[in-house]
């Protein structure tokens, strides 16, 4: 397009430099065609016929131009149109790109977000798995540990059962043999009687015997018959040696269970030294004089001479029962110079009894009282020194507090 515009540019300036020469140079070529030869007017002549051949081109060519530019002028409105609203939708792209761009801005925050949290339940998911893991092998071996453990209980019950069992029999079979073992004795000592009977009659007999050589038959017949009465009583003699000899393998039965017995009393034993063990001895103080007071305070006995299981806490007076059972517990009072001692004995926040003495002369005197209580384990007992009364104590360890567990529950 560059080109033609120029080619039509020279052309315009050709076509105005023939215009001037054809309007005001006649009279230069008259002279010239006076003073030239003919054939420089010919030569002339056919340059001004091609410069209006071409100028004739050149009005050509601007309708031409005109038309293109017409045409042109046309496409660059639709041009521009098409441009406006190429603008109007990049301005719609630019602000959807703003849009896409905040958005992908905000999801790419959560992306980041997700990523942290993804990654941090990732690693949350190994270690519970790893957790899991170890429960499950821990679980798997107390599995095994509560099937071998169940397996031996079953087995201690059967036994237990069983020797439950033997024990019942051998009881009842000890009880049969004492009472056996009893009427042997009876026997016994009735045939020890009936034997020194029967020699002091065979005694008697020999004597008599010497007589009834010289008696006549009756005599004889008398001597057959107490030689009768011996071969029983031998008899009897040897029956009572097999009942012996039965005895003596009963009785080493009988020794042979007691050893059983013993054995399984050991063991109940044992049993009963594994359970706890509560005693307590305590004094009160070594200031002397305690009370009165305006108002009901908890004695704290801060002298601990036996404390076996703990029990009792000299920081607070309390004694607390560690396990269920029956306890028997103990105080003794002791007034010195006062009008009115005692004191009351709280189980938790109860009080169960009160013990007191009003002293018209104001002299010495001791009080002692006891209790059997069933505690549960947790149950709390202490003294308190009622308002307006008074103790004493000293080095001498007058006014004490002590306990013990009798057996649990």
């Amino acid at each position: 397009m560059r080109v033609v515009l120029g080619l039509l540019l020279l052309l315009l300036g050709l076509c105005g430099s023939g215009a001037q020469g054809e309007g005001g140079g006649l009279d230069e070529r008259g002279a010239v065609e006076e003073s030239s030869e003919q054939t420089t007017k010919q030569t002339t002549t056919d340059i001004w016929a091609e410069v209006r051949a071409l100028r004739d081109m050149v009005v050509e060519l601007k309708v031409e131009l005109k038309v293109e530019l017409r045409n042109m002028e046309a496409r660059v409105k639709d041009s521009e149109s098409q441009v406006n609203e190429l603008k109007a939708e990049l301005m719609v792209t630019k602000v959807q790109m703003e849009l896409l761009q905040r958005e992908n801005s905000v999801q790419a925050t959560q992306l980041i977000s997700l990523e942290t949290r993804l990654t941090a339940t990732e690693s949350k998911t190994s270690d519970l798995e790893k957790q899991n893991a170890d429960l499950q092998t821990r679980l798997s071996t107390s599995e095994s540990e509560l099937l071998v453990s169940k397996s031996r209980i079953d087995q201690l019950e059967r036994e237990n059962e069983v020797q439950a069992t033997q024990l019942i029999s051998l009881g009842t079979r000890l009880t049969a043999t004492e009472s056996k073992t009893s009427d042997l004795e009876k026997q016994n000592a009735a045939l020890q009687t009936r034997l020194s009977t029967s020699e002091s009659e065979l005694l008697v007999t020999k004597s008599r015997i010497d007589q009834l050589e010289r008696e006549s038959e009756v005599q004889a017949t008398q001597l057959i018959s107490l030689e009768t009465r011996l071969t029983a009583t031998e008899s009897k003699t040897s029956d009572l040696e097999k009942q012996n000899a039965d005895l003596q393998t009963r009785l080493s039965t009988s020794e042979s269970e007691l050893l059983v017995t013993k054995s399984r009393i050991d063991q109940l034993e044992r049993e009963n030294a594994e359970k706890p063990k509560v005693v307590f001895y305590t004094a009160l103080t070594n200031s002397g004089q305690v009370g009165p007071y305006n108002a009901d305070i908890t004695l704290k006995y801060s002298k601990v001479f036996t404390n076996i299981g703990n029990a009792y806490n000299p920081a607070t007076g309390f004694f607390t029962a560690p396990a269920t059972g029956v306890y028997y517990l103990q105080f003794t009072v002791f007034g010195h110079n006062t009008n009115a001692m005692g004191l009351q004995v709280y189980k938790n926040n109860q009080s169960i009894m009160h013990n007191g003495d009003l002293q018209q002369d104001g002299g010495s005197e001791y009080l002692t009282n006891s209790l059997v209580l069933k505690l549960i384990a947790g149950d709390k007992i202490h003294l308190v020194l009622p308002s307006g009364y008074s103790l004493f104590d000293n080095a001498g360890h007058h006014s004490t507090f002590s306990g013990a567990l009798l057996f649990p529950m």
